[in-house]
């Protein structure tokens, strides 16, 4: 299997990455076609913001989620209980 080796100077936290190259590749062109606006939307890639994501899915996969409502009135409901 042929692999492509990320340097560590341009990992997001300096871990080595390595990947199979057919998945590089797939990457790249999805990468073409996906527009990232690093003003706008950059905050999201942070680590402070990733590990709160993190944490989003460990309570949604733990069910301590609500919802969805069918209309404000049961959300009403559920927020007082």
């Amino acid at each position: 299997m042929n692999a492509i080796t990320i340097p560590q100077n341009i990992t997001a936290q300096g871990n080595l990455v390595i990947i199979p190259e057919h998945e590089y590749r797939a990457f790249r062109a999805w990468k073409k076609n996906v527009k990232i606006r690093l003003d706008e939307e950059a905050w999201f890639w942070t680590p402070e913001w990733q590990k709160m994501e993190a944490e989003a899915d460990a309570d949604i996969r733990a069910g301590k989620v609500s919802g969805p409502f069918s209309d404000a009135k049961a959300l009403l409901k559920a927020l007082k209980k």
